[in-house]
């Protein structure tokens, strides 16, 4: 992985505000555009598109950019909470459905990225049903029209019975906090959450550390493409008060190979998974040989890989595996927990159900390294 320096370009991000801040003084102050049209949208500072985006509901909703963010100034009905959010109020760098923002250098390649440094400040309300969120949208292709393969949501605040796709499969600490993290897939894209245990009224960090635990837990690669950074408001019910009061976002240089090769990532793969299923209609039987082609033994091992959308285990052998779909992660039991260097094997095997067409996982990582695929 490319190794980065995270504190320095956190630093001037921060003087730059500083800065920005000194000007925005001296500058004449940028009329607020309200936008109330379904996918209405307008730039900000030059440099950031603010979106509507009521793509969930026919409700009026609008929202007022102003010079740094935007305000929801209406957001009429509500949806069930057991299901998706009616909207996405937001603001964002890079591309969003061909919507391009000025300036922007994404799509850009992952293993490219020196740093996205990124900063926020949110305005709450407590008579609505909503989360505030970042998404993080990654692609196998620089894409900048329809839906990314995997969503990073890093989950600010939330208010009411509302939670992340998928289930929970553990923490991680990414930028000094400990975070929540789910996996799961909603039909059309993986999706990986990082909840916050308590609200996050404002923060500055670094993308790049949600987008490399995304890529050690197997749900993208070094040679994806990051297509936008956005910020926002998904709302259940009411959301009229909530506030993006300032965004900032940039992706800078890491000197890697951007010339749409093979991942520059050092060195050869020093695992390779062989994986056969057997399919008849409405359910299947996998079974996956992992081989150590590397020179010193694996102790306790974890295969991460995203089943396709559709695709749900029903029951496993020789290993767990959890959650139950979207992006997975088989673990050793104790009694086959080590694979010997230069060729030792482990195998296991699961029985799933889908709906659709079959297909099959396209990656694996063993202990967060990317095996070749037989």
């Amino acid at each position: 992985m490319t190794p980065r320096i995270r504190s320095a370009a956190l630093a001037l991000l921060a003087v730059l505000g500083t800065l920005t801040g000194l000007l925005a003084t001296a500058a004449p102050a940028q009329a607020d555009v309200l936008i109330c049209d379904q996918y209405g949208s307008t730039t900000i500072q030059g440099r950031y598109v603010v979106q509507n985006n009521r793509w969930g509901t026919s409700a009026t909703q609008c929202v007022n950019a102003t010079g740094t963010g935007f305000q929801v100034t209406q957001a009429d009905g509500s949806v069930p909470t057991n299901g998706a959010p009616k909207s996405y109020p937001s603001v964002f760098n890079g591309c969003h459905y061909t919507n391009c923002s000025p300036g922007t250098n994404l799509p850009k390649r992952v293993s490219t990225i020196g740093s996205a440094p990124s900063s926020i400040s949110y305005s709450y309300v407590n008579n609505a049903v909503y989360n505030a969120a970042y998404d993080i949208w990654l692609d196998p292709a620089p894409k900048t029209d329809g839906v990314s393969q995997t969503e990073i949501m890093i989950w600010f605040n939330r208010v009411g019975p509302v939670q992340p796709i998928g289930s929970p499969v553990g923490t991680a600490s990414i930028g000094g906090r400990t975070w929540q993290v789910w996996t799961g897939s909603n039909g059309h894209n993986d999706v990986i959450s990082f909840l916050a245990p308590s609200a996050i009224s404002s923060w500055s960090f670094d993308v790049m550390d949600f987008v490399d635990e995304t890529v050690r837990r197997g749900m993208a690669g070094q040679n994806w493409y990051l297509t936008s950074v956005q910020a926002g408001f998904e709302p259940w019910q009411g959301g009229a008060g909530l506030a993006v009061n300032s965004f900032s976002s940039s992706v800078n240089d890491g000197g890697g190979d951007d010339g749409g090769g093979e991942d520059p990532a050092p060195g050869p793969a020093a695992c390779r998974v062989d994986y056969s299923a057997n399919v008849w209609p409405g359910g299947f039987t996998a079974d996956a040989t992992i081989t150590n082609t590397g020179g010193s033994a694996v102790d306790g091992w974890e295969l991460a890989f995203t089943l396709p959308g559709g695709q749900s285990v029903v029951h496993a052998w020789n290993a767990t595996v959890s959650p139950s779909s979207g992006a997975v992660t088989a673990r050793s039991n104790g009694s086959n927990g080590r694979i010997a260097a230069n060729g030792g094997t482990q195998s296991f095997g699961f029985q799933g159900s889908y709906t659709g067409s079959f297909s099959e996982p396209g990656s694996f990582r063993l202990n967060g390294v990317p095996c070749t695929v037989a």
